[in-house]
């Protein structure tokens, strides 16, 4: 993940994401920098439009819900004494089917 933030605060520096900066990024934070993975995430952001991409992953989301009117409130049911101990007994049953 190191990486990847470090490509982003390269992007956002306006400095180019290369093999060599991302290893100065991680470097300068202290970690050891892993040649594969720098690589690897190099070779992935080829190509990529990563203004576009932020614009894509911080874009609002559209929920599909019914509108609520204020008398439609709904009220959570609580389950009765009744549901609790038949669930009990469905459960107890499960387990002793189980031990034969």
């Amino acid at each position: 993940m190191e990486y990847m933030y470090s490509a982003l605060l390269l992007h956002s520096a306006g400095k180019q994401v290369t093999e060599e900066n991302l290893k100065k990024v991680v470097e300068a934070a202290g970690e050891q920098p892993n040649e594969a993975k720098i690589k690897a995430l190099v070779a992935a952001l080829e190509g990529v439009n990563i203004d576009e991409e932020l614009k894509k992953a911080s874009a609002p989301v559209a929920v599909a819900a019914a509108p609520v009117s204020a008398g439609e409130v709904k009220k959570e049911e609580k389950p009765t004494e009744e549901d609790t101990a038949q669930k009990a007994a469905e459960a107890a049953a499960g387990l002793s089917s189980l031990f034969g």
